[in-house]
């Protein structure tokens, strides 16, 4: 088989710990993983000493299916090659794809349903993750599921898909691309893919819009479309943000939003401080499951911390967290469809005009579990904000700063 240039670049470089790779749509991903997974386990790549018992190999995704379409590669290839086909061993198909060669070398395809319910107990030395853009929950199986399969033995594990907006797998991007975390990253077009029809990719080129052909053709991290704060503006704040301490000059105002939650959200307290219009996040709570008495004795001691105007979610059961609270003199306010489309018009407001700052608050969600401010306020559209805690109380705290009309026309009355 011969790849064209950019299969060809993945194959030579794509050899640290971790490798991530996005494309476009047809660029041959799943093609170039399924000569990889071979080679593989053909020379069984790793480490001398840890060259003992079954070399392993998995690819694996969203579902079954998905992973499915590396795996059938592999075995296409495979039967093909005169040299390759004697070495099978054999191959099943249940209670999942496996296929073994008579060096010794396993490749099996899984799913990572159920917050990878169906890794757990293996180990591998090599781990392929497609369409990993797709998935759910990836920090936590990625993290704390497959990064601990391949610990044994020191495995590589290449992350691969096309993009999927500013998830995280743009955020692990960017932490490679900017030496943050070691690992290999490339990217692809589509129009690299010598092998497919180029009058096809003209035609889809010419009928996409500009957001579309960026992310299906050129293989680039964009706004999937509908989010309530663009990722750039995200992008914005927090690349400026200073890391110094809450100020203590007179001419700064302070303001606390409180998001109270219901069933299954958190509560989230947002304090934000502002300085000649520029309002930065200086504190941030988030809890869940806590008693109504603990929230109120948190709302409070956060007053007294940063002295300033409180507004406070009064949905439903929060107006008896505002009487609780009226000491601070708490501005209420019921979220309804017209009061939450104004609040969060003023988030994104702010945003596009560079006045919110923000570090990349990072706080425990539950076992294994992490959640950002950065992550929420990204994946946060007009259409599916209803878990978006953090950005309500964000949304509270910002909701004084608004620009109200300077002229105010008198109704006019009159009688027939």
């Amino acid at each position: 088989m011969t790849p064209h240039p950019g299969q060809a670049k993945w194959l030579t470089n794509s050899n640290r710990r971790q490798n991530l790779l996005v494309t476009g749509n047809r660029w041959g991903k799943s093609f170039v993983c399924a000569v990889k997974i071979l080679h593989h386990a053909i020379y069984r790549v790793r480490k001398l000493s840890f060259d003992r018992g079954k070399y392993r190999i998995v690819t694996a995704s969203i579902t079954q299916d998905q992973a499915d379409i590396v795996f059938n590669q592999v075995v296409r290839l495979a039967r093909e090659s005169k040299l390759l086909e004697p070495l099978i061993l054999s191959l099943t198909r249940t209670p999942y794809p496996r296929l073994l060669f008579s060096n010794g070398a396993v490749i099996e395809a899984r799913s990572t349903q159920n917050r990878g319910e169906y890794l757990l107990g293996n180990d591998y030395d090599l781990f392929i993750f497609d369409e990993v853009a797709f998935e759910t929950d990836p920090d936590y199986v990625v993290e704390e599921v497959i990064q601990m399969r391949l610990a044994d033995r020191e495995g590589k594990l290449d992350l691969v898909s096309t993009p999927n907006g500013r998830n995280w797998f743009y955020l692990r991007a960017r932490e490679i691309m900017d030496s943050g975390r070691p690992g290999y990253f490339q990217s692809g077009d589509t129009r690299e893919n010598c092998y497919i029809s180029s009058e096809a990719i003209r035609e889809r080129m010419d009928n996409f819009s500009e957001r579309r052909v960026q992310q299906n053709i050129m293989g680039q991290f964009v706004d999937c479309g509908g989010e309530i704060i663009r990722g750039e503006y995200v992008d914005r704040a927090l690349v400026t943000c200073p890391n110094d301490s809450p100020t203590t000059q007179s001419g700064c105002a302070r303001i606390s939003g409180w998001d109270l939650a219901r069933k299954k959200t958190a509560t989230v307290g947002i304090t934000v401080e502002v300085v000649d219009g520029l309002a930065r996040v200086v504190q941030l709570e988030r809890m869940r499951r806590f008693d109504w008495n603990v929230v109120i004795e948190k709302i409070k001691r956060r007053q007294e911390e940063f002295p300033g105007q409180l507004i406070v979610d009064a949905t439903g059961l929060g107006d008896v967290v505002v009487e609780q609270l009226a000491a601070y003199n708490p501005t209420p306010v019921i979220f309804t469809e017209t009061t939450k489309a104004e609040l969060l018009t003023n988030v994104e407001l702010f945003h596009a005009r560079g006045l919110i700052r923000y570090e990349r608050w990072e706080l425990p969600d539950g076992p294994g579990r992490l959640w950002s401010l950065e992550d929420e306020l990204r994946r946060a559209k007009w259409d599916n904000n209803n878990d978006c805690d953090a950005l309500m109380a964000l949304a509270l705290a910002l909701w004084p700063l608004r620009r109200r009309p300077t002229t105010h026309i008198s109704p006019r009355v009159g009688k027939v």
